[in-house]
């Protein structure tokens, strides 16, 4: 969005750093009302109907944060100005704001993701290193998310064409042993942060990065993973995205394969070279090959739809237990628009946490 006012930019801001907003109930609260100015206005009413007023973050606190990142070099990026990655746009629970430091175009040139063990082999660091460089050499751009080992064999292969997602503020080098090699990326490549600066990463930051290198990219490559681990989130989440899943068979013998292996079993793609990578990728046209790939919702919901809704009574639906906002839809019986309204509000409120997948449940479970 072009011509985005200064007061309407602060107001956005302002709006998703308050509490129980997420991405889902900020894009919905911007379709209602409108402006951030105006849905910060409504916050109180509409937590209110669900058992809790609402209220926006404080103003001199995200004052404090804008000059935080204009003294640290980086700008923000709004999910309908241009130079939004387009693939990003499309995922479900994309960030309505990121920050940046660095060169926006590389991800508008054809994105794989390229993730992996943090305790990798000398083997597998080499391989990734040796991928990164042959698939930023073809003319693509490699997403990672700067952990040690594989992560960062991958970014320093592709450097300058590379983009490193971080799950701390954009000030913050996580690990610090990588602070020289995210300056760099911020320098030659393309450094982004979805948390405010001077914010330490936490464990629940690292799927919501994962979300982003995910979303970023065409494809994700998993070069060595052990089982349960976040690299295998990532995989997951490229899945659910509609993405290629792609990943590099191992030995059976080493643990550090056996996430790799498991993925194509489950129907990833394998992989043994850069050319592999390329031919799947190249004109991508939203249809994976692999076949960990979700079905689309059975429930097609336009936001704009909230504007004239309303909230419909599901609170005997919720409990602790994660179901589909699709199942809750079916068994209410009601549209749409007034599930996701009647969602919207008990988030505010505080009672409702959303998950992966288009899940929701009680807050607390």
């Amino acid at each position: 969005m072009s011509g985005l006012s200064q007061p309407e930019a602060f107001a956005r801001i302002r709006l998703l750093r308050s509490p129980n907003i997420g991405p889902v109930s900020y894009a919905q609260l911007l379709a209602r009302f409108g402006t951030a100015e105006a849905a910060i206005e409504a916050l109180p009413e509409v937590g209110a109907r669900a058992g809790r007023a609402g209220r926006a973050a404080p103003a001199q606190t995200i004052a404090r944060e804008v000059e935080a990142a204009r003294d640290h070099g980086a700008r923000y990026l709004f999910h309908d100005q241009p130079g939004y990655p387009r693939l990003l746009s499309r995922i479900e629970g994309a960030p309505p704001i990121l920050l940046y430091r660095g060169d926006l175009s590389l991800a508008e040139r054809p994105c794989v993701a390229i993730v992996g063990a943090r305790n990798a082999s000398a083997a597998s660091s080499k391989l990734a290193r040796d991928f990164a460089a042959a698939l930023a050499g073809a003319g693509m751009t490699v997403v990672s998310g700067l952990a040690r080992g594989i992560d960062g064999a991958a970014h320093r292969g592709a450097m300058p064409a590379t983009i490193g997602v971080i799950a701390s503020g954009i000030d913050i080098a996580y690990p610090p042993q990588h602070a020289e090699l995210q300056a760099g990326i911020a320098a030659q490549g393309l450094l982004l942060a979805e948390q405010p600066p001077g914010t330490e990463p936490r464990g629940s930051h690292f799927p919501s990065r994962n979300r982003i290198i995910a979303g970023l990219a065409a494809g994700t490559l998993v070069v060595e993973a052990a089982p349960r681990s976040g690299s295998l989130i990532t995989a997951r989440l490229a899945a659910e995205a509609g993405r290629e899943v792609m990943a590099i068979p191992g030995s059976p013998l080493d643990a550090r394969s056996q996430g790799c292996n498991q993925l194509i079993r489950d129907g990833a793609v394998l992989v043994q070279s850069p050319e592999e990578v390329i031919e799947l990728l190249t004109g991508f046209d939203g249809t994976p090959r692999t076949a960990l790939a979700e079905a689309p919702a059975d429930f097609a919901f336009e936001a704009a739809e909230l504007a004239d809704a309303r909230p419909a009574a599901v609170d005997s639906l919720l409990s602790s237990v994660p179901v589909s906002v699709d199942e809750v839809i079916r068994q209410s019986g009601e549209t749409p628009a007034a599930v996701h309204l009647a969602l919207l509000e008990l988030e505010i409120a505080g009672r409702l946490q959303r998950h992966s997948a288009g899940r929701v449940s009680l807050a607390g479970g």
